[in-house]
C-alpha cells in the first residue's frame, strides 16, 4: 500500500473514532465477547453518568497484518526496559506510597544527618539524633505525570516504619525509631501541590511500632501489627470498645532468639473479614474483632521468610465470579534466608539466599504448600502484582540477608511469574537487568501507566557514596514490563470514561478505545489499591479481576466493557483503586475509582 493510501485511511479512521455516530455492534459476537471471566453477556445501557478518566492522550497507532503481537526478535523491549527517571532526589528510598492524584511519596530515616536535598525557605528539624540542626529534607513528593519532586518536612524519624492509605486518600504512616517510635503522621494530596506536607498527630500510638505491618480494614480503620519487642496489635483511630492493645503471642512464639526473622509480618484481609498473618515460617488467622486465632497453617519448608531474613510476598490475584459466594485466596511467599544468616553476616560470612517460592491457597479444607524454585536466589526482593495477574520479583541480593553491610551479590535482573501458566518451566521469566543494585533499604512501586518505579538502597549507617561496595544510592528509575513495548501499542487500550460512582455489588461500565480497527479480544479489568512498600513487602497490596458481563462496540474504534464491582469491603476495603482494562495481556493507562 502507498502511503499517501494509508494516510487516507489513517484520517479516515480518526474521524470515524469522533463520529457521534455509533456503530451496533452485537456483545454476543465471537470476535468481541471475552474469553476469561464467565457470566452472561448482555448489551449494557448507555450510561446516565459519567466519571471523566485521567487517561494518556498520546496514541500510539502501529499498523500490520497480524492479528496477534507482532514478532519480537528484533526488540530490546521483549525482556523489559529500564530508564532512568532521576540521577538524584537527594534521598534515598526506604518507603514509598503511590497517592490517587499521582504523586508518590517517598521517605527515608531522618537519623543519619545531611541528605543531599535542602529544605525550601531556611526551614530546619532541631530535634535530629545525629546532627545538633539539619536543614536538609529526608522525604519527597514525586510527581509521575511531570518526572519533577519537591521535599517534603517529616519531623520525627520514620525509619522503618509502616503505612496504609484510608478511604480518603490520605496516606497513615506509623511508628518509626526513637522520637517517632509511637507517632501517627499524615500525608493528604491537595489541589494546590505546594501546600501538601507532612502533618504529624499529638495523639500517639499504645505501644512502640519499630518493624511493624499495617492494613486497612472493611470498616476504614488501620490495623497496625508487631514490630520489634511489640507482640500486639493496635487501631487507628482506635474503637471506643477496643482501646488500647491486643497481645498476640504468635509474635513471640515467631520470633527466633537474636535474630527474631518475624518483623514486618505479611498481612492480607479475607474475603470473610478476617486477617492472614505471616511471621517467619507461619502463619495464621486472627479474628482481630474478638481477638481470637481461628486457624493456623502448616509451616513453609525451607528457609526463613520475614525481616532480617526477608523473603517477600503476594495475595495472588483474586478472580471475582458474580456467581461465586468467596473468591479463591492464594498467598504465595518467595526468597529469605536460612536460620543463622543475619549472625553469620556479622561475621563476614554470607550464606546463599532462598530460591524457593511457595503457595498456599488458604481456602482450601487441608491446605498445604506448593513449592517452586526460583531462576536464582534472592533475599530482600520486592514482589508486585502487575495489572495483567502476573507477579514481578526484583531488587535484591543472592547472598546474606537484610541489615548494615549483611548482603552481596546484588540480583540485578527482574524475574516475571505467570502465576495461571501449566507449564511449571515456562512459569518463570528472567528480564533485562537494572545496571543499579538495589539492597538494603531500597524499594519499588507499581504506577498507573503500568511502570514499576524503583528506588534507594542504603546499607550503610550514613549516607557512603565512596570507598564502599554497594553506594547509597539517590537514584530513581522505572522499570517497563514487556507489555509496555511498542510492537504492543496496539493491543493497548485507552481508557476514555468511567461510569460512576461504583457501588459495591453493581454493575460499572468503562468505555475504551484501541490503536486502530480491531476487534476486541481476551479482555480483563483489574483492580490494584496502591500499596506501602518497604523492606520488600507491599503493604495493602492485592489485585482483583473483575467477572465481565458485557462489550459492545459503540464506534469504530470506541468499546464499552461492563463488569459487576467487587461485591465487598472485606473483598475491596474502601478507598481509591487503579483500574485497568487488559486486552489480550496488554494494559492501558489506568483510571482511578473510589469504593466508598
Amino acid at each position: 500500500m502507498e502511503f499517501k493510501n494509508l494516510s487516507f485511511y489513517f484520517l479516515f479512521a480518526l474521524f470515524l473514532l469522533f463520529s457521534t455516530f455509533p456503530l451496533s455492534f452485537s456483545s454476543s459476537s465471537s470476535s468481541s465477547s471475552p474469553k476469561q471471566n464467565g457470566g452472561h453477556r448482555q448489551s449494557p445501557s448507555l450510561p446516565n453518568s459519567i466519571i471523566q478518566s485521567s487517561f494518556s492522550t498520546s496514541f500510539d497507532f502501529k499498523f500490520s497484518g497480524q492479528a496477534g503481537p507482532l514478532d519480537q526478535k528484533n526488540s530490546d523491549h521483549r525482556n523489559g526496559k529500564w530508564i532512568l527517571l532521576q540521577k538524584s532526589i537527594g534521598v534515598s528510598a526506604m518507603h514509598m506510597q503511590l497517592l490517587h492524584n499521582n504523586k508518590v511519596v517517598i521517605f527515608d530515616r531522618t537519623d543519619f544527618g545531611a541528605s543531599n536535598l535542602s529544605l525550601p525557605q531556611g526551614q530546619c528539624r532541631y530535634n535530629d539524633e545525629a546532627i545538633r540542626v539539619d536543614c536538609t529534607a529526608h522525604s519527597i513528593l514525586y510527581d509521575v505525570a511531570t518526572n519533577t519532586y519537591r521535599p517534603l518536612m517529616v519531623t520525627t524519624d520514620v525509619w522503618c516504619s509502616s503505612g496504609a492509605v484510608n478511604p480518603n486518600g490520605t496516606l497513615i504512616q506509623t511508628g518509626g525509631y526513637h522520637a517517632g517510635e509511637r507517632k501517627i503522621r499524615l500525608f493528604s494530596p491537595c489541589n494546590n501541590d505546594e501546600h501538601c506536607d507532612w502533618t504529624e498527630l499529638p495523639q500517639n500510638l499504645t505501644v512502640k511500632r519499630w518493624y511493624s505491618s499495617d492494613h486497612i480494614l472493611p470498616d476504614g480503620r488501620v490495623i497496625i501489627v508487631g514490630g520489634r519487642r511489640a507482640f500486639s496489635y493496635e487501631f487507628f483511630p482506635q474503637n471506643s470498645q477496643n482501646n488500647g492493645i491486643f497481645y498476640l503471642p504468635f509474635l513471640k512464639e515467631t520470633t527466633d532468639p537474636k535474630e527474631e526473622n518475624n518483623l514486618y509480618p505479611f498481612l492480607y484481609l479475607l474475603p470473610d473479614g478476617n486477617i492472614y498473618i505471616f511471621a517467619n515460617q507461619r502463619s495464621i488467622v486472627l479474628d482481630y474483632v474478638n481477638n481470637k486465632i481461628i486457624r493456623e497453617f502448616p509451616p513453609i519448608p525451607g528457609e526463613k521468610r520475614t525481616y532480617p531474613a526477608t523473603g517477600s510476598s503476594v495475595m495472588l490475584p483474586m478472580k471475582l465470579v458474580a456467581s461465586a459466594s468467596s473468591p479463591v485466596v492464594e498467598v504465595m511467599v518467595c526468597g529469605g534466608a536460612n536460620g543463622g544468616a543475619f549472625s553469620q553476616a556479622e561475621k563476614g560470612v554470607f550464606l546463599p539466599a532462598s530460591r524457593t517460592c511457595g503457595r498456599m491457597r488458604i481456602t482450601d479444607p487441608d491446605p498445604v504448600w506448593v513449592m517452586e524454585d526460583m531462576p536464582m536466589g534472592r533475599v530482600m526482593p520486592d514482589m508486585l502484582l502487575l495489572p495483567t495477574g502476573d507477579v514481578i520479583i526484583l531488587n535484591g541480593a543472592s547472598k546474606g540477608t537484610a541489615g548494615w553491610e549483611s548482603a552481596i551479590d546484588p540480583v540485578l535482573n527482574p524475574v516475571l511469574y505467570k502465576p495461571n501458566e501449566l507449564d511449571l518451566s515456562k512459569r518463570f521469566t528472567v528480564l533485562k537487568p537494572s545496571n543499579i543494585p538495589r539492597m538494603y533499604h531500597s524499594a519499588a512501586t507499581l504506577l498507573p501507566d503500568g511502570r514499576i518505579v524503583v528506588g534507594g538502597s542504603n546499607p550503610h549507617i550514613r549516607y557512603n557514596f565512596t570507598g564502599v561496595q554497594y553506594p547509597t544510592e539517590l537514584s530513581l528509575e522505572a522499570f517497563r514490563p514487556p507489555y509496555l513495548a511498542p510492537e504492543h501499542s496496539h493491543l493497548r487500550p485507552s481508557i476514555l470514561t468511567v461510569e460512576g460512582p461504583v457501588s459495591y455489588g453493581q454493575k460499572f461500565s468503562i468505555t475504551f478505545t484501541l490503536g486502530f480497527y480491531q476487534p476486541a479480544k481476551e479482555l480483563m479489568v483489574s483492580m490494584i489499591p496502591p500499596s506501602f512498600t518497604t523492606h520488600s513487602f507491599a503493604m495493602n497490596q492485592r489485585l482483583l479481576i473483575l467477572d465481565v458481563v458485557g462489550v459492545q462496540r459503540l464506534s469504530l474504534f470506541a468499546q464499552k466493557i461492563t463488569v459487576c464491582a467487587p461485591p465487598s469491603r472485606n473483598i475491596a476495603p474502601p478507598g481509591y483503586y487503579m483500574v485497568f482494562v487488559v486486552h489480550r495481556g496488554v494494559p492501558g493507562h489506568s483510571s482511578w475509582i473510589r469504593m466508598q
